[in-house]
């Protein structure tokens, strides 16, 4: 098959399933991943031929594409501040807007860089991609990387030793477990990116995560929607150095909350900010 009747046949499936412009991106995303080509390369080699093998691969990505299985997991991976992470349906896939809460972190302590070994600590840390992306921008740093699901540390442990970083992973469920560990007593920094999604909230929701990604990193009960923000204040408030601070992604619904929540457990300095998009999708506080 000609690399043309490919492209071709990725738009007959996916047509109306996706808007055209992420139908366009799995067409790049197809063509870097199996054939390393670049844009430019896709529209010059169009008649050219694909390997079978290739074409078999590309094929079975379009049949899963059209069942709504979300790319990142088909390929078993994904780019995350310029860092590649392994990708298993056990873990979130990483978003635009965590990205955006590392940045946040970094610009926050980057002249801190070079002269300071931060202690850290990523409650419910799921790829590992929020610790991976911290210690590899603070290599002098102690990063802790906390979850309740063993595959999902799994994951973030290969995504660990995947960009050279040493990372201590800890095995607790945060609503359950004492959080406390050996060697790390109190922390420059909490970072966490909590279920906040409401059940109520799973009519709103694409096929693509409500069907694929893991409920347990997702939701929270409708009766009790900001239970982990507040046992991550509690646990903050306590375990924070002086002038420590918290950093979440948040619930937009529920950002005034949220900022409720830090300044009842003595937190101040409470700081929202909005994702690229303009919605209220982080927050921060400090001890």
């Amino acid at each position: 098959m000609l690399n043309r009747e490919v492209i071709e046949k990725i738009w007959l499936q996916l047509n109306g399933k996706y808007p055209e412009s992420e139908i366009d991106s799995f067409v790049h995303i197809l063509f870097k991943h199996y054939l390393n080509m670049t844009s430019f390369e896709i529209h010059l080699l169009q008649e050219s031929d694909m390997p079978n093998e290739i074409e078999q691969h590309i094929l079975k990505a379009i049949d899963e594409l059209a069942k709504y299985r979300p790319i990142q997991y088909i390929l078993g991976k994904t780019e995350f501040y310029e860092l590649q992470f392994e990708l298993t349906p056990d873990v979130l896939i990483p978003r635009p807007e965590t990205e955006e809460l590392v940045d946040w972190i970094v610009c926050e302590y980057e002249n801190q860089i070079s002269n300071t070994s931060l202690s850290i600590i990523d409650i419910g840390t799921g790829s590992g991609c929020i610790a991976v992306s911290l210690k590899a921008n603070f290599p002098n740093s102690d990063v802790w990387a906390v979850d309740v699901s063993e595959p999902a540390l799994s994951v973030a442990m290969r995504n660990a030793a995947k960009n050279n970083v040493e990372i201590n992973f800890i095995q607790r469920d945060v609503l359950k477990d004492d959080l406390t560990c050996l060697g790390c007593e109190s922390f420059d920094i909490i970072v966490s990116n909590p279920p906040y999604v409401t059940s109520s909230e799973k009519s709103q929701m694409q096929p693509n995560v409500l069907e694929y990604e893991p409920h347990n990193a997702l939701f929270t009960p409708d009766d009790d929607p900001l239970i982990f923000f507040k046992r991550i204040a509690a646990f903050g408030i306590k375990n924070l150095k002086d002038s420590g601070m918290i950093f979440f992604e948040i619930n937009e619904a529920y950002h005034k909350e949220v900022a409720d929540i830090l300044k009842q457990h003595g937190l101040s300095d409470i700081s929202l900010r909005k994702d690229i998009n303009g919605k209220w999708r982080m927050i921060s506080a400090r001890k």
